[in-house]
């Protein structure tokens, strides 16, 4: 078992006005987000489903052509290779749930 406080770990901005931590377990990643209002996530996909989980703040979120707007406690899931991209209305904190592992996020 490994116990970890997200404080103590790196965090990186691999896309801007997006800062985040990243955990790692034996088959999942958990990015925890840090999004900076107005800040566009451009239109991506990848291998990896994806669960998108709101914490706080308003995010617009596409995914094969369907937009939403999530609020805290919205959650959105990402089939793999889904085409996606989204824009952080408000200041966001944002946890994504990746299975497998995002290994571009080690």
């Amino acid at each position: 078992m490994l116990f970890l406080n997200l404080q103590d770990l790196e965090e990186r901005e691999p896309i801007p006005g997006f800062r985040g931590r990243f955990v790692h377990s034996e088959n999942m990643t958990f990015a925890h987000w840090d999004i900076a209002a107005g800040a566009p996530l451009p239109e991506h996909s990848h291998a990896p489903e994806q669960v998108t989980i709101v914490i706080e703040g308003e995010l617009r979120l596409t995914v094969n052509g369907e937009t939403n707007v999530l609020g805290p406690g919205s959650m959105a899931i990402v089939e793999s290779k889904a085409i996606h991209s989204g824009e952080a209305i408000t200041h966001c904190r944002v946890i994504d749930v990746f299975y497998p592992i995002r290994e571009d996020y080690r």
